[in-house]
C-alpha cells in the first residue's frame, strides 16, 4: 500500500507548508521585542528566536517585499534602502541585505550604486520560481497567472505523460496507479488537504518519470498552482468524477506503457481543468 510518506521519502519532500509568520509591534516588529511566531496552528512566544526561528522571519520580510512588487505597490523603478527597510522591519542591516540579495536572485529588484534597491519590471522576473507564482496566485492578477499556468500545464503535461510511459520504472507505475486510487478515496470523501497532497504526489511523480529534466524541474510550479487552486476555493468540495477519472486513465495508460494514450488521457484531462480555472 503506497503512503505519502513513502512517496515523500523515495522523490523528494512534497512544497505543502503554510507560511509561518511573526505577529510584533509594526509590520514585523524587532526581534528582541516580545513576539508570537505562529505556523500550521502552534504558538511558541519568545524573545530571542533561536537560528531557525530568524531564518522563519527573514522569509517573512522576504513574503512582504515580494508580494508587494508583485501586487504592484511597489511600482517598477521604486527606491528602496536598506536604512528604511530596516526602519520598517526593526532587523538589522545584515538580515535586509540578506533578504535582498534572494529577491535579486528572483530579479525582482536590482541594486545600484548610489542609488539603492530598485524594483524591477516584470519583464525581467524570474516567473517560474515558485515563491513569485504564490505571490502572484495570492495577489490581484491571480486570474490571469491561473490562465498562463494552465496553458503551460497544457503545453507540457501530456507530453510528460507520454514520456513517463516510456521512461518510468515499476515502482513509478504502480505508484501513479496507487496514487490516482488515493485520489478517489479522498475525493470522494471531500477530504480535501488530503487529495491536494495526493494530487501534487501524482504531478510531481509524473514530470519527474518522464525522462526530461526540463519537465522535472516544473514540479514546483505545478505544486503552486494545484495548491493556489485549492486553498483559493476552486475546487469543489468533492472532485468532480472526470478528474478522478481523468487521473486514473492516466496511470492506467503509464503503467502498461501505452504513450499515445497516456498523452490523450492527459490532455483530456488539463482540458477539464483549463475549463474550469476559465
Amino acid at each position: 500500500m503506497l503512503t505519502l510518506g513513502w512517496f515523500s521519502a523515495d522523490f523528494g519532500s512534497l512544497p505543502l507548508k503554510d507560511t509561518p509568520y511573526w505577529h510584533c509591534g509594526t509590520r514585523f516588529g524587532k526581534p528582541n521585542q516580545h513576539c508570537t511566531f505562529e505556523s500550521q496552528g502552534n504558538s511558541v512566544d519568545t524573545r530571542e528566536p533561536p537560528r531557525a526561528a530568524a531564518a522563519v522571519l527573514n522569509g517573512a520580510i522576504i513574503d512582504a517585499i515580494g508580494a508587494d512588487v508583485v501586487a504592484g505597490t511597489l511600482q517598477p523603478g521604486d527606491r528602496l534602502t536598506l536604512e528604511g527597510l530596516q526602519e520598517e522591519f526593526g532587523v538589522s542591516r545584515t538580515v535586509v541585505r540578506d533578504c535582498m540579495r534572494i529577491l535579486e536572485s528572483m530579479n525582482l529588484v536590482y541594486s545600484k550604486r548610489r542609488i539603492g534597491i530598485v524594483v524591477q519590471d516584470p519583464s525581467h522576473w524570474n516567473v517560474f520560481d515558485s515563491r513569485i507564482i504564490r505571490w502572484r496566485l495570492s495577489g490581484p492578477g491571480r486570474d490571469g497567472q491561473f490562465r498562463t499556468l494552465t496553458e503551460l500545464r497544457v503545453a507540457v503535461e501530456p507530453m510528460a505523460a507520454a514520456g513517463a510511459a516510456r521512461h518510468a520504472g515499476e515502482t513509478e507505475r504502480s505508484a501513479l496507479v496507487e496514487l490516482a486510487a488515493r485520489m478517489r478515496v479522498l475525493g470522494e470523501a471531500g477530504e480535501l488537504e488530503e487529495f491536494l497532497a495526493a494530487d501534487i504526489a501524482f504531478h510531481t511523480l509524473l514530470l519527474r518519470s518522464s525522462g526530461n529534466e526540463m519537465f522535472a524541474s516544473l514540479d514546483e510550479v505545478v505544486a503552486e498552482v494545484l495548491t493556489g487552486r485549492t486553498h483559493q476555493g476552486r475546487m469543489p468540495n468533492h472532485p468532480r468524477e472526470v478528474a478522478l477519472r481523468g487521473h486514473e486513465l492516466v496511470a492506467g495508460a503509464v503503467a502498461v506503457g501505452d504513450a499515445d494514450e497516456a498523452m490523450k488521457q492527459m490532455a483530456e484531462l488539463l482540458e477539464e481543468v483549463r475549463t474550469a480555472v476559465a
